[in-house]
């Protein structure tokens, strides 16, 4: 079964950096998509970031040019680094993950379609 746990969260400054962690079940990275998705106070929750098997990545309008998303296999680990840091990027962020799929090239961009997902993280920006 897919598991993935998330840390690294915490309370930065705005303009301040921050990396996020997400360790995942073994072998998820090479059938499964995985991605960030965050949920503010009052807002709905949105996909930040997104990796596929074929390691192809997508961002969210929000957050291209001040965020990177990055697997390391070997360490069965999911990363989020994020720069520039503004308040409207306070939420709880969650990994998830998507998938089986047999081929590395599918990634789907809503919520529900991923089943598997961390119990969260939270990020506190402050102006």
């Amino acid at each position: 079964q897919v598991q993935l746990a998330e840390f690294g969260g915490g309370s930065v400054q705005a303009g301040g950096s921050l990396t996020l962690s997400c360790v995942v079940s073994e072998y998820t990275f090479s059938r499964y998509c995985v991605a960030w998705f965050r949920q503010g106070p009052v807002k709905e929750r949105e996909g930040v970031a997104s990796i596929r098997a074929d390691s192809a990545t997508t961002y969210a309008d929000s957050v291209k040019g001040r965020c990177t998303i990055s697997k390391d296999i070997s360490k069965n680990t999911l990363y989020l680094q994020m720069n520039s840091l503004k308040p409207e990027d306070t939420a709880m962020y969650y990994c998830a993950a998507a998938g089986p799929y047999s081929v590395p090239w599918l990634c789907p961009t809503l919520g529900p379609a991923f089943a598997y997902w961390g119990q969260g993280t939270q990020v506190t920006v402050s102006s």
